[in-house]
């Protein structure tokens, strides 16, 4: 399975694409869209979107991971990686690939074993995960990261999903009475 991480700025958006074997990890592309900060929002928005798209349709991933938005104390800044985030979630759906969302603590935490370790630490992790000659760049190891917590996720919440599905479709009696 292919996997395109997803670390959204509205700077800088981080992109990661690893191969998911099993448990063997294989390193595939990764890089940075570097946003120009002079153009106005909904420009600034179309570069993430339209770069997003061609990446996708570059290394054709299975599935992707984007890094959930957090609450920080700046509500404007929130409202603005919500934008950028938005901007690559319509690059992914345009290309109907199944996008599921990780928040920074449970990515650090998959990768590193802390949920709050440095963007050192997780550089180092991921270089030695996918045994790169040196560490990525920030926002490309972040988003590789994100990437390595969908392939280390995805079989169980696959399981569990299918599991689901199933439990859903079978009649259920509650009270003497039938829910559907």
């Amino acid at each position: 399975m292919r996997i395109l991480g997803i670390d959204p700025g509205l700077r800088r958006t981080g992109f990661g694409v690893i191969e998911a074997q099993g448990s063997s990890l294989t390193y595939v592309a990764s890089g940075t869209i570097v946003v120009p900060t002079e153009l106005a929002l909904s420009e600034r928005l179309k570069v993430i979107l339209d770069n997003v798209r061609e990446v996708v349709g570059l290394y054709t991933p299975d599935q992707a991971a984007i890094e959930h938005v957090f609450v920080n104390a700046n509500p404007q800044s929130t409202l603005l990686l919500g934008q950028a985030r938005g901007a690559a979630l319509c690059a992914l759906a345009d290309k109907n690939l199944p996008v599921m969302e990780y928040t920074a603590l449970q990515i650090k935490k998959t990768t590193v074993g802390r949920g709050h370790a440095a963007k050192e630490q997780v550089q180092m992790m991921v270089q030695h995960l996918l045994r790169l000659d040196g560490p990525p760049a920030p926002d490309a190891a972040d988003a590789l990261a994100c990437a390595i917590c969908h392939a280390h996720h995805y079989p169980l919440t696959n399981r569990l999903g299918i599991q689901l599905e199933q439990a859903s479709s079978t009649p259920r009696i509650r009270g003497g009475r039938l829910i559907s």
